[in-house]
């Protein structure tokens, strides 16, 4: 069994980025500015915003934070969206989710401009990815390939499970898997699948993105299968400092002897979303995505 190092990973894309930024500065280009935007004072989502601004001071882009109180109305945060969109200097943003009840998060990411949307949420850039079409791929999807591809893990003709069917993991990932280059053949599993340990027996490759721990367990994986784990629930821990400690969807410590590789909760898909978003930001820097 080998152990899928997102951190390590992530670690040398970033590396990677800044170089590339710093011979795009040197020769008079301008550096990519990512800017997020902020609603409220969740805790998952403080987290994630102030390690996306810490990933591009590594990366050496600049970046924005705009916060807003829980209270901003819809109308508001359009308009907010609308100024991202019509200022020169900001190549990518986010509008970090969730949002407050009251606000559809439908309507904002559908106001965000596509040549501008590094998350990769809007309805163009997820149709664009469909056909197989350039487009801002969501961040989540992109990294579990990126780690698929760097550690050089067989994907042609393998039969790949993707548990849950969510537009920001689930969905994206089947179809990425599906892609000439990859070539899975892809099964998609969601709550109202009747033979689901069935079908994960089968699965050379169990992408887990349930949100549920330990949901996948030691008798739903053949030997040798490769398990990636997207979950990330905070589960309550005495013993743990912060008094929780995250679990992904796999049971990890009774999965994992059966596999030939697996990624870890945390440590593993999660600090290749964060990368992930950076590659599209540098890419919208570039113009590489919509060349007009």
């Amino acid at each position: 069994m080998e152990l899928i190092d997102g951190k390590k990973t992530s670690k040398e894309i970033r590396e990677e980025i800044a170089a590339e930024v710093a011979q795009i500065v040197a020769a008079g280009g301008k550096r990519p500015h990512l800017a997020a935007v902020l609603v409220g004072h969740d805790g998952g989502s403080e987290t994630y915003v102030a390690n996306k601004v810490k990933a591009c001071e590594e990366c050496g882009f600049t970046s924005t934070l705009k916060r807003f109180e829980d209270n901003i109305t819809e109308a508001e945060l359009l308009a907010v969206v609308d100024d991202l969109n019509n200022d020169p200097d900001v190549d990518g943003f986010i509008v970090q989710l969730p949002l407050p009840k009251h606000i559809s998060e439908e309507k904002i990411t559908e106001a965000i401009n596509p040549k501008k949307d590094v998350d990769g949420f809007h309805p163009q850039n997820v149709g664009r990815m469909t056909i197989g079409a350039p487009a801002f791929i969501s961040a989540t999807p992109q990294g579990i390939v990126d780690l698929i591809q760097r550690y050089k893990i067989e994907t042609k003709g393998k039969h790949a499970v993707v548990i849950g069917r969510s537009n920001i993991v689930g969905r994206p990932m089947s179809v990425l898997l599906s892609q000439k280059g990859i070539d899975c053949t892809v099964t998609v599993c969601h709550s109202r699948t009747a033979n689901m340990k069935e079908l994960c027996l089968q699965a050379d490759i169990i992408i887990a993105a349930i949100g549920k721990p330990g949901f996948v367990t030691a008798d739903m994986v053949k030997p040798g299968a490769v398990i990636i784990d997207v979950g990330t629930t905070r589960v309550t821990d005495p013993t743990a400092e912060r008094g929780w400690r995250l679990k992904g969807d796999v049971d990890f410590q009774n999965v994992a002897p059966k596999c030939s590789y697996i990624t870890p909760v945390p440590g593993g898909v999660g600090p290749m979303t964060i990368v992930s978003l950076m590659k599209n930001t540098l890419l919208a820097g570039k113009k590489a995505i919509y060349k007009d």
